[in-house]
């Protein structure tokens, strides 16, 4: 499957937007990071005349088809097709829905997207999103009791991305910037519900974080915000505060953004275990 380049095809087939089967892809392509894919996404495919043109692009490419597709009729002629071109399928769903429905003992409904329903789960996160980004970088704190997460850090520590990704999770996040000797709003103080996270880095991370930032920037000067030096007294004196105030601490130098907003999800499911809130 292999080409002269060391390249292959894989191709993703979905009845709906193709998240889940390029996440699928993008976890089990990364053990294998000595070649590589050229993916091909082919989303709300959800009619056998629509598969046909799947088979068209399968065919001048061949290669791997992993696909979540739940109709059966679609299926059946995807199934069929790939058989027919002599490439391999694997449809990813099937042992997770297998699974459920021995456990159950009931059937698979089978519908098309179903994840992305307009339920009231959706309009949580729509809400938590729209929350998120109006309390971003320390923004409306009047009202920061309201917020299910604030994360505080110094700046470039990924607290804008973090709340993102919780957001998208369901769940209301804010993030207030830590500034050196500049003391923190005193609406922290007053906050009782929301789960509190200092976010932290390597120093020497950091620097070389916010050094590429200035030169993004045309900012040449040589200025403190960026040397290794001040730097290190700033996340030194940014520890001193989340530990003075008893806040859990995640350091994010070698964790990806999904990483620690999985760690940080965890702690408010541990705060409020009966609260609905965070999606799996």
């Amino acid at each position: 499957m292999l080409n002269q380049s060391g390249a292959f095809h894989i191709h993703l087939v979905s009845d709906s937007t193709g998240e889940t089967v390029a996440t699928v892809a993008r976890a089990c392509l990364v053990q294998f990071s000595d070649v590589r894919a050229i993916q091909h996404l082919w989303y709300l495919v959800r009619t056998p005349g629509q598969v046909e043109r799947v088979l068209a692009g399968i065919a001048n490419d061949p290669g791997l088809v992993l696909f979540t597709v739940v109709d059966p009729e679609v299926r059946r002629a995807l199934e069929t097709g790939c058989y027919g071109l002599g490439v391999p399928y694997v449809p990813v769903l099937d042992p997770v829905m297998s699974g459920l429905a021995s456990l159950l003992g009931r059937g698979i409904a089978g519908r098309p997207g179903g994840q992305h329903v307009l339920d009231a789960a959706y309009y949580r996160r729509m809400d938590a999103i729209e929350f998120t980004i109006s309390h971003d970088d320390g923004q409306m704190l009047n009202d920061l009791d309201a917020a299910d997460v604030v994360l505080v850090g110094v700046s470039r520590t990924s607290k804008t991305p973090t709340c993102t990704y919780i957001a998208n999770r369901g769940l209301k996040a804010a993030n207030v910037p830590m500034v050196h000797g500049i003391p923190l709003p005193e609406e922290l103080d007053h906050v009782t519900r929301p789960v509190i996270v200092g976010l932290t880095r390597e120093p020497k991370s950091l620097s070389e974080i916010r050094l590429n930032r200035l030169k993004m920037m045309n900012d040449s000067e040589g200025s403190e915000y960026a040397q290794v030096e001040a730097v290190t007294e700033e996340v030194a004196e940014a520890r001193r505060i989340f530990a003075r105030r008893g806040w859990p601490v995640i350091d994010v130098t070698r964790r990806s953004i999904e990483e620690a907003a999985a760690t940080i999800i965890e702690l408010y499911r541990n705060k409020f275990p009966d609260c609905p809130n965070a999606e799996l």
